[in-house]
């Protein structure tokens, strides 16, 4: 009995009655009301599975649980509901809020079947997720800290890509957002078969040869080539390759992958779509308007890319809240820092871009360059307030 469970209802006797019939088999905890509960589940959770009395005051099952899918949401939940409360169980089941919903009063075997099922759906979910966090998460790591080696402009202008889409999936309830955020991260994976230099004239709107601009559009199908073997990333692919589509993606493709059932076909086009809206406005930063310029001038596309997605956008932030800009000596760098310039040659190279956070391969990168004299030994980096006095004494 190692995961746990927990019962939420307004009244204790029946909390009691499920305590009593489901000790012997299973790790149970009660919780009188949709507030304590969450209070219990933040200071005693994980809970692997979360089961919820539909009718509660101040707070029904539904709006209960739709906060646990929010807080936690590698948890199971259930609910058990009385006939009278049919449709809107069935309502909540239809919106994928909750695993499986229970009729009153519900026997003893029914129940613990109902619970064996989502313990194995909970088992499942974490799984999968510690795949993803120690095996293919691994390997995105390393397609981008080869990106960051190869083209460092094509990795500067990703890492801002991420941070526009970051900010739109806080707006909306996606369950597995994390592909959207490395769809974003190696959007521009397939700069690696281009010439730096024309990956740094192609980002600021120059002028290109037919034959030139040619082999810039076709990165992103270059990309998804890469990327399409890989299990779990064909519907990140997908997205990558429809950031260049003259018209907002509309329909994906069917795809066995990811495992995961709420990352629908609706979610990889929504997905292309926030992609290609982050990359819109990205452009017109490197043109050089100001957070707020640029999404006026995208206003005039809202149709293309849908009001939603505008308004998601609407209130991203520029960098620099609760930081301050400094200038380090490359020797004392340190993870997590952000450059605030371009770092090039003496001889006009460009070895990383600017917005780039230092990592360890990168901190490597630097150092061998300022070992040979190659660059500049100090560069400016954004660091947290907290750390800014001591950024400045090792500078």
């Amino acid at each position: 009995m190692g995961e746990k469970i927990l019962f939420v209802d307004d009244e204790p006797a029946v909390l009691d009655g499920f305590k009593r019939m489901l000790h012997r088999e299973f790790s149970v905890e009660t919780a009188v009301g949709g507030e304590p509960a969450l209070a219990m589940i933040r200071e005693q959770g994980p809970y692997a599975v979360v089961v919820s009395d539909m009718r509660m005051p101040g707070m029904d099952g539904v709006q209960f649980l739709t906060r646990v899918r929010q807080d936690v949401p590698d948890t199971v939940r259930m609910i058990l509901t009385g006939y009278a409360d049919m449709k809107a169980a069935m309502d909540a089941v239809n919106e994928g809020n909750i695993f499986r919903f229970l009729t009153k009063p519900c026997e003893k075997e029914v129940l613990g079947k109902a619970l064996t099922t989502a313990l194995v759906q909970y088992r499942l979910v974490r799984a999968e997720k510690e795949l993803l966090e120690n095996t293919l998460m691994g390997s995105i790591k390393v397609l981008t800290d080869v990106l960051s080696a190869v083209s460092p402009a094509a990795f500067g202008r990703s890492l801002r890509i991420a941070r526009y889409v970051r900010h739109m999936t806080k707006k909306f309830q996606i369950d597995s957002a994390w592909q959207l955020e490395v769809a974003a991260m190696l959007s521009q994976l397939g700069c690696i078969t281009l010439d730096p230099e024309l990956v740094e004239s192609a980002y600021i709107g120059a002028q290109l040869s037919p034959e030139d601009q040619e082999r810039f559009d076709a990165h992103p199908k270059a990309a998804r080539d890469l990327l399409i073997n890989i299990p779990r990333l064909e519907p990140i692919a997908w997205m990558i390759a429809e950031q260049g589509a003259k018209a907002a993606a509309a329909n994906a493709p069917e795809t066995s992958a990811p495992r995961i059932p709420s990352f629908s076909k609706e979610v990889m086009a929504f997905g292309a779509r926030m992609l290609k809206l982050a990359i819109a406005f990205d452009n017109q930063i490197m043109k050089g308007a100001s957070d707020e310029e640029a999404k006026a001038k995208l206003q005039y596309r809202a149709g293309e890319f849908g009001k939603e997605l505008m308004g998601a956008l609407a209130d991203l932030e520029s960098e620099g809240a609760a930081t301050e800009v400094r200038l380090v000596q490359i020797s004392k760098l340190a993870t997590g820092m952000v450059l605030q310039q371009e770092v090039r040659t003496h001889t006009g190279l460009l070895v990383v871009a600017k917005g780039q956070e230092v990592s360890h391969p990168l901190l490597i990168r630097l150092e061998n360059f300022a070992h040979r004299r190659a660059i500049d030994d100090k560069v400016l980096v954004r660091v947290p307030v907290v750390a800014a006095a001591k950024a400045q004494g090792q500078a």
